[in-house]
């Protein structure tokens, strides 16, 4: 059974750091990409970054040289860190794998397992 769980989320001030981890069970996620999604208050699901099977990562441009996302393939986890945070940052982030071992885009269709969703508030 195929299972992503996401951790990590909190309250943070503006300019801040915070790390979220997705762990994942039931595959071989070194086969897949895995990306992480938000979706803030009254807003759609937007996806901001991916990694690939080969541990390559592409970012939304709305967190490029902010948030960083890494594999730890000996915890079947995948990292995103985040700084200098600001309050439109708020959200639940949800990690997500794709059908492939690629990050080709942020479409929802190409993403089959969604973990639960961690909350992210940023606000002083």
């Amino acid at each position: 059974q195929v299972q992503l769980v996401e951790s990590g989320g909190n309250l943070v001030q503006p300019g801040g750091f915070l790390k979220v981890s997705c762990v994942a069970d039931g595959f071989d996620s070194d086969s897949f990409a895995v990306a992480w999604f938000r979706q803030g208050p009254g807003k759609e699901r937007e996806g901001i970054a991916c990694v690939d099977r080969y541990s390559g990562t592409s970012y939304a441009d709305s967190v490029k040289g902010r948030f960083t996302i890494a594999r730890d393939r000996a915890q079947s986890t995948v990292h995103l860190r985040m700084k200098n945070l600001k309050p439109e940052d708020t959200a639940v982030y949800y990690c997500a794998r794709r059908n492939s071992g690629y990050c080709t885009g942020y479409d929802l269709g190409a993403y089959a397992y969604w973990g639960q969703g961690t909350q992210v508030t940023v606000s002083s």
